[in-house]
């Protein structure tokens, strides 16, 4: 938003984060009056999305047989890819139309609208005159290369986490996508370039930071690096002079392209200007409004997101108050309380190697003991295929302090829940625990893998509210299901967390639509959630180079809390949780009104 390793969430990224590729030969364009089932016409679709987007059938593990060729290849990052998108996205519309809803079974009706939604949505964004649009995903920005975006951070992570060595083939497949990295680049700069003319900018401050971390890339790059040592350690059992191949490519052309990349950025930084909102920006308030409505699958104004986000920060603020009190926290805010908590040597992780190997065993420790509990929430149990793993380092500083989302379709790519562990400071000791669950189990990862068991359009669309609105409910099932019993500091964690996405909502509004500054923003958030500069700051730029984003995490929360206290009330002694929750994971990644009409339909057949 959705996240190469292409973890779930960054092969829905890649589906439309600028990304696009040439059909295979022989590959059809969708015909906008189909002649087929609405489930053959899906996955028709599908395939063509992935045609445009190699990445996501390798992350999803099916770039096999007759798809093959897709394994050798990446997407097409230049505005022609971007047109092509598009336009698959028009002709995808008017076959869906050929449909009627009344005459399709729920599952089917429910595809339907899905693809509906995320397409329609999409093509909106792609009528804006510069940025990233992710169809049916998260990662939505008004900067095609930036801090936490572009194919120098995205490539050299999927080449070494998804792409698989197994084999000659697999071998030689990296090879034609390491030659194919600098075609992508350059695809990416003269979209960055056409932006930079109509003064559609990145704030200097976020330059700053893509600046610093593109220089690590092309340094690496010059020697050889990553991109190198990622294929040689997988293939010294296969024969073949792969390092020298390798080389050749990321010394050359690779590194000459990071280079052009690098001189757009440098050149864009002497025309920048502070301003962190999208306001400051050409068509920023229409580019806005979009954002705000992908992410929230909803039409809510910026003064009401705004509003709805104060609110919640302060019923959550009257939960924690007592708690503080019991803890000996009496004076000033419950933000200053916090902040007190946190520089509390108890729950630091010490900032060095050893306390990076402790956050990740502690986050591990919790995985396990959710695993034990999930019966208890949900009927339909999935595998929670997941593993822990450091961000690269050139990523560090511009990245959130954790993301994960689920592995391939058949298990052979493990889910993962990637950590920043630069600054060790990000995480505390009460905070890790609604981390692993937020990301891995029953969040991210564990909901990716009910969506890897629908039809394959299911699978690759996702919404930005449902994903991380789900991942902010699972945070309140590892509460419900004891993960603090006796914990009153874990409890604080917790709450912290909740409100730390409804800050969300004032900051990412406060910031496009009210003119906040930068300082503004990071001196609100620290004093008001009690978090420490060292998490909020990313936090903050992250918000301006993915605007609206931040903002789906607690409206989608909010509605699903909703859905369940209505089918509690309706139901009486009908309703279970297990039932309740199994109607929400199992229905799919969907709008926020879809979502709504499953709920229904799960209190409609309870009641009999």
């Amino acid at each position: 938003m959705n996240q190469i390793t292409f973890s779930r969430r960054q092969t829905l990224t890649m589906l439309g984060a600028s990304t696009a590729a040439l059909a295979l030969p022989g590959c059809q364009t969708v015909t906008a009056t189909p002649l087929l089932s609405p489930e053959a016409y899906f996955e028709k679709l599908a395939w063509e999305l992935l045609r445009l987007s190699p990445e996501g059938a390798t992350s999803l593990g099916i770039d096999k047989g007759d798809n093959a060729a897709l394994r050798g290849k990446l997407g097409d990052r230049s505005q022609t890819g971007q047109a092509k998108i598009a336009s698959l996205l028009r002709e995808g519309l008017k076959g869906l139309a050929a449909f009627n809803p009344e005459q399709l079974d729920p599952a089917a009706r429910t595809s339907l609208a899905v693809v509906k939604s995320a397409f329609s949505v999409a093509l909106d964004g792609f009528a804006l005159p510069y940025g990233d649009v992710a169809v049916g995903g998260w990662r939505n920005t008004p900067y095609v290369v930036i801090q936490n975006v572009g194919g120098y951070l995205d490539v050299p992570r999927f080449l070494d986490s998804d792409h698989p060595v197994s084999d000659k083939a697999d071998a030689e497949a990296y090879l034609a996508r390491l030659e194919a990295f600098p075609a992508l680049l350059d695809g990416e700069l003269g979209r960055l370039t056409d932006a930079g003319r109509i003064g559609a900018i990145a704030p200097s401050f976020l330059l700053d930071k893509a600046i610093r971390q593109m220089e690590m890339t092309l340094k690496d790059a010059s020697s050889g690096g990553g991109l190198v040592e990622s294929l040689v350690k997988r293939t010294d059992k296969i024969p073949g002079d792969w390092e020298k191949f390798a080389r050749t490519i990321a010394t050359g052309p690779v590194a000459a392209a990071l280079a052009r990349q690098l001189r757009e950025l440098k050149s864009q930084r002497a025309k920048a200007s502070e301003h962190a909102g999208l306001w400051a920006r050409p068509h920023g308030d229409e580019w806005y409004a979009w954002g705000l409505r992908a992410s929230t699958t909803t039409r809510r104004t910026p003064d009401e997101v705004h509003a709805m986000g104060l609110e919640a920060v302060q019923d959550l603020g009257a939960r924690m108050d007592p708690i503080l009190r019991g803890l000996g926290y009496t004076k000033g805010t419950v933000g200053a309380r916090m902040a007190a908590l946190g520089e509390d040597p108890r729950f630091q992780f010490p900032n060095n190697d050893a306390g990076r190997a402790e956050v990740i065993a502690t986050m591990q420790a919790k995985l396990d003991f959710i695993r034990t509990k999930l019966p208890q929430a949900f009927r339909t149990l999935v595998r929670g295929n997941i593993e822990i793993r450091r961000l690269p380092l050139a990523e560090e500083a511009g990245a959130a302090g954790a993301y994960g989302g689920a592995g391939s379709i058949d298990g052979t790519v493990p889910g993962k829940i990637w950590l920043n562990l630069g600054d060790v400071s990000r995480h505390s000791r009460y905070g890790v625990a609604t981390l692993a669950f937020h990301e891995g189990i029953p969040g991210h990862v564990w909901q990716g893998e009910y969506a890897n068991r629908l039809p394959l359009i299911r699978t690759l669309l996702a919404f930005n509210a449902y994903s991380e609105g789900w991942a902010l409910y699972s945070e309140t099932l590892g509460d419900e299901l004891g993960a603090y019993e006796g914990d009153p500091v874990g409890q604080l964690g917790y709450l912290q967390s909740i409100a730390f996405r409804a800050c969300r909502l004032v900051v990412d509004t406060g910031l496009h639509a009210k003119r906040w500054t930068r300082a503004q923003a990071v001196q609100w958030f620290a004093e008001t959630n009690g978090s420490g500069l060292a998490e909020v700051a990313p936090e903050v730029d992250r918000y301006c180079s993915w605007p609206g984003q931040a903002c789906g995490y607690k409206m989608g929360h909010t509605e699903i809390l909703a859905l369940r206290e209505k089918a509690r009330r309706e139901l009486g002694g009908r309703y279970d949780l297990r039932d309740f929750n199994d109607a929400v994971v199992t229905g799919g990644n969907v709008p926020l009104d879809v979502l709504g009409q499953n709920v229904e339909r799960y209190i409609v057949s309870t009641k009999g």
